[in-house]
């Protein structure tokens, strides 16, 4: 499997700016708010930090989670504000919304009956309505909803989508219909459903099974294309879903390597993808030393289409690298490790246009949109791609 420096290539040996979470912590995930970016830190601090997006120095520090946090969402507030609000879920079975003026929650969820240990949270476009997963026990994994308006109880919660930890959730952005979630679990299944459907037996729209424990999941469509799902599994291999949730690719993300005498590049594991109206779909890998690759791909569905190698990042954290957000309106590129770094790099969108799942779609173009803060796209036309759903 090929992979060759983009003719844009570039790289960068030196971040803009750093900082560092205090303790032992890892930076386990990045979101943004107008004026800070929200840093969501590993046991054994559990706390969320924010840093000043035009400086990177560290601002507040929110109180988070008493054991294991688990995920740091951007979201629209429910909360009857125009503001933005941050959205985290934890081991301590809590979903706790933040407005980043005070260190204590603005709103705190907690579950009916039983309580589960929280492993990912998304937030529905309107702002309305906010699901979690939760881990396996027993013998039962759940996707929680709830209304924040109303936040002392559960609006429900769906048990048989999923029988192991729901290790991913994502509302599809701009849908004017239905509010649709993409849910994946250990369990190997891909799902998505319709998040309004109160009853489990109806909400869910399909099912796909890649048989093997998925770590991340998203949606990776543009304006000129139904949605389509990219996932990623422990063992780092990483798949292509199309628009009818049929496998499309199926491939070792270490194997797109690159020796010339130039560059040398060998991903070690994914770190995560990024979708937006201007860049189309990216993928960024890791080194266990550190450093951070952005790959693209011209038709993701073929796995004989070659890669390319757009820019590498190196030279600044000494440890796997654990998360990204790039934040395109600034050109930056934040990084979070294991070694407890934050580092914001220099990152334009590539000179060689859009990449698609695709080869024909690449050629239409983007429209614009308007695109969330916290990295989702959102989408103009959606009826063509809620109707794909046959809902």
């Amino acid at each position: 499997m090929s992979l060759s420096p983009s003719p844009a290539f570039e790289l960068s040996a030196k971040p803009t700016r750093s900082a560092s979470l205090t303790g032992d912590s890892y930076v386990l995930s990045i979101a943004a708010l107008p004026d800070v970016y929200g840093v969501l830190a590993s046991a054994p601090s559990n706390k969320i930090h924010l840093f000043d997006r035009g400086s990177l120095r560290p601002t507040t520090t929110l109180e988070g989670h008493s054991a294991g946090a688990t995920q740091l969402r951007a979201a629209d507030s429910a909360l009857g504000a125009s503001r933005r609000v941050l959205v985290s879920s934890g081991k301590d079975c809590t979903v706790k919304v933040w407005d980043g003026r005070s260190d204590s929650p603005v709103m705190q969820m907690k579950q009916a009956g039983p309580a589960r240990a929280l492993l990912s949270v998304d937030v529905s476009p309107d702002g309305n309505t906010i699901a979690a997963g939760t881990e396996l026990k027993s013998d039962e994994a759940q996707i929680v909803y709830w209304d924040p308006r109303k936040p002392a109880a559960p609006l429900r919660a769906h048990s048989s989508t999923h029988s192991d930890d729901i290790t991913t959730l994502h509302y599809l952005r701009g849908t004017s219909g239905p509010s649709i979630l993409l849910s994946a679990s250990s369990d190997g299944l891909l799902s998505i459903s319709n998040a309004d459907e109160e009853d489990e037996d109806e909400a869910v729209i399909r099912v796909g099974n890649w048989g093997c424990s998925i770590a991340q999941a998203g949606w990776m469509s543009t304006s000129s294309a139904p949605p389509r799902v990219w996932a990623a599994s422990d063992m780092e291999t990483f798949s292509i879903w199309s628009d009818e949730f049929e496998l499309a690719n199926d491939l070792d993300i270490r194997n797109p390597t690159v020796h010339t005498q130039d560059v040398s590049w060998v991903t070690d594991y994914l770190i995560g993808c990024h979708a937006s109206d201007a860049s189309g779909f990216s993928v960024f890998v890791g080194s266990n030393e550190g450093d951070v690759a952005f790959l693209r791909n011209e038709d993701y569905s073929d796995r004989a289409s070659p890669w390319t190698l757009e820019r590498l990042f190196v030279g600044a954290h000494t440890g796997v690298v654990r998360s990204l957000f790039w934040d395109e309106t600034n050109n930056v590129l934040l990084t979070g490790g294991e070694d407890s770094r934050l580092h914001a790099w220099t990152c334009t969108r590539p000179s060689s246009g859009s990449s698609s799942m695709d080869a024909g779609l690449s050629s239409g173009g983007f429209s614009p949109r308007k695109r969330d803060l916290d990295g989702d796209v959102e989408m103009g036309d959606t009826d063509d791609r809620v109707g794909a759903f046959r809902l």
